[in-house]
């Protein structure tokens, strides 16, 4: 337990020697070091998770992600650590609020940044759903866009093809009404067109013949009809074209588990849209939520150490600096920095002066203590 809270105090960034005399302040700081640690290791997580992504298929995949997950989580714990220890507790609320808040800033950023890919992973079904609809909507667009280009490319033949099936459509229902007047004329039923005599007479005849040659001219427009769409198909195939299919489940499932970053953070924008149009607010309001819950996480560090009170580690802190700063700047070293430039000069007078007057001042501060 101990060398886990010295563990903490050092990712809190606190002087040992001075936190040790203190141990009503051992908690607050621990507290502080853990959430700086789990922040950072959140934020590796999701860097490694987001780059296995990336190389999803290499045969390294997972060997570059622990590699820029490590790194990713080390560079946010530094910077976390650097971010709570800069905050100075004997400045005011405001000003200690004025010199966090560019820090903030860059938590709220960085929130955004490391929750993306465990979002990727929470939503990891619902994802998968939303592309498996998406690839089949984009190679039925495919689809369709090669068998319009196809079209406009032959045209002509297009234009004929529909000209004969007219033809072909119309005659065939010329056919029903030329069959309907010759069972009319065999059984006697006058009409605008029969003669209203039973029996398979000259009229009969005469009819039957009409009909037949019309049957003949049907069956050659068929002929011509099926020539047209088989030359046609083997254009398509010698294209490509007819090798552009619908996805199977095996494919759109090997599809999706290669599916890069970018498509799988465009789906989990667009998850809260249904196909109608309409929105679902449930997994709109969820996905903002567990984005404003790592916000809120990569903040916490800089929120405790502002919410928290000047306790007496700070104080012990700020009294060490300041005799840090009037030991580096005292009139006794600037007195040693100019007798040290003389000597360097060679200057025998003032040299004596310096000597003089620096004995003096030893005085002074000895008589003063």
């Amino acid at each position: 337990m101990n060398s886990i809270q010295h563990f903490f105090w050092w990712c809190a960034g606190v002087h040992k020697e001075t936190l040790s005399r203190y141990p009503e302040e051992h908690s607050k700081y621990v507290s502080i070091g853990a959430t700086i640690f789990f922040t950072g290791l959140f934020a590796s997580l999701a860097g490694g998770y987001a780059l296995y992504f990336v190389f999803s298929g290499n045969d390294n995949a997972i060997f570059y992600s622990l590699v820029f997950g490590l790194m990713w989580g080390l560079a946010i714990f530094n910077l976390d650590r650097y971010i709570v220890l800069s905050i100075d507790k004997n400045q005011n609320a405001f000003r200690q609020f004025l010199q966090a808040l560019p820090r903030i800033l860059l938590a709220v950023l960085i929130g955004l940044v490391i929750s993306r890919p465990l979002e990727l992973k929470i939503f990891d079904k619902e994802i998968q759903d939303y592309l498996r609809v998406e690839y089949l909507k984009k190679q039925q667009a495919a689809i369709d866009t090669l068998n319009r280009t196809f079209e406009n490319k032959y045209a002509v033949e297009y234009g004929q093809l529909r000209a004969l099936k007219v033809q072909a459509d119309s005659l065939e229902n010329d056919l029903k009404k030329a069959r309907q007047a010759l069972n009319h004329e065999i059984f006697g039923t006058k009409t605008d067109e029969t003669s209203g005599v039973m029996g398979y007479g000259p009229y009969a005849k005469m009819k039957e013949a009409n009909l037949k040659k019309q049957e003949v001219y049907l069956d050659t427009l068929r002929s011509r009809i099926q020539q047209k769409e088989s030359l046609l198909s083997e254009r398509k195939v010698r294209e490509g074209i007819m090798a552009q299919k619908i996805l199977t489940d095996r494919s759109l499932d090997s599809a999706i588990n290669v599916a890069g970053f970018a498509d799988r953070n465009a789906a989990l924008s667009n998850l809260h849209k249904k196909a109608d149009g309409s929105e679902d607010p449930s997994t709109k309001y969820a996905v903002i939520f567990i984005t404003l819950l790592f916000v809120f996480f990569e903040c916490l560090p800089v929120f405790v150490k502002l919410m928290s009170k000047k306790d007496v580690y700070d104080i012990a802190v700020n009294n060490q600096k300041a005799v840090h700063a009037f030991e580096s700047t005292s009139d006794v070293d600037v007195e040693k920095n100019a007798l040290n430039k003389l000597i360097s000069q060679r200057t025998d007078v003032a040299i004596q002066r310096r000597l003089d007057k620096l004995s003096q001042m030893y005085e002074d501060q000895k008589n003063t203590n």
